[in-house]
């Protein structure tokens, strides 16, 4: 009885001791709060939160972005220009409209499967394979960036337009259009830079000590900008 009770007495100040560890109160309180991060993170890379927080971050600006453009093209009172007609070319002597933002869609989807890939041989360690496929996304995006100029090139010196007026129709098109779009390029630009160099210090067998998590990372970053180029393409090229 004695031995019971002298347990039941050490259980109960083994509860007391950590109810007080845990109802810490003031500034100890406090910083166990703030602390508790590390605890929800400890088991994730570091440059993967950051690159989530980063991309969080980036949904947010597009959100706006794409918010104000819908606001804007529902309040005119001026007619919108039809992109069929704005985004049309006229190949041998025929009139295709969205054929070139066609070809950028597919280029970006593409560049999704195959920043993939590299993501899959990078984790089996065949560090080849894996950076040839970031070369080959890089090559995509690069692609996507040079389709855009062009595009934009059309639209400034055939068609006059400007990010202050349009003579095709409601003068917000301009700088709704070149805001968002010339936004999502930087994106896509500073990621072909990005996958360059990664890819070259993959080849090199620089992360070799890391498992290649960069390579993930990385992808993480080029879905993003593939996902938000869906976002525009419905927004701009079918509505």
């Amino acid at each position: 009885m004695t031995q019971s009770s002298q347990g039941s007495d050490g259980e109960s100040l083994s509860t007391n001791e950590n109810l007080d560890n845990t109802s810490a109160s003031g500034v100890q309180g406090l910083v166990a709060d703030w602390a508790s991060d590390v605890e929800v993170f400890k088991d994730v890379p570091w440059g993967k939160a950051m690159m989530w927080i980063f991309l969080l971050s980036d949904t947010f600006i597009f959100t706006c972005f794409l918010t104000g453009y819908m606001t804007v093209r529902i309040s005119t009172t001026v007619p919108w220009p039809i992109p069929s007609e704005v985004f049309a070319l006229t190949i041998a002597g025929h009139h295709i409209p969205l054929v070139l933002i066609a070809i950028m869609t597919f280029i970006l989807i593409t560049s999704s499967g195959t920043m993939a890939m590299a993501v899959n041989f990078g984790y089996r360690k065949n560090r080849k394979v894996a950076a040839i496929l970031m070369f080959v996304t890089a090559l995509f995006g690069a692609s996507f960036v040079g389709m855009q100029v062009f595009e934009w090139t059309k639209l400034i010196v055939d068609e006059g337009v400007r990010p202050w007026s349009n003579p095709m129709g409601a003068a917000q098109f301009g700088s709704t259009f070149f805001m968002v779009t010339g936004f999502h390029g930087l994106h896509v630009s500073i990621g072909v830079i990005y996958l360059s160099i990664v890819a070259r210090k993959v080849w090199r067998g620089d992360y070799e000590h890391t498992n290649y998590e960069i390579i993930e990372i990385a992808g993480l970053y080029w879905h993003f900008v593939d996902l938000v180029w869906v976002f525009i393409f419905a927004f701009f090229y079918l509505w």
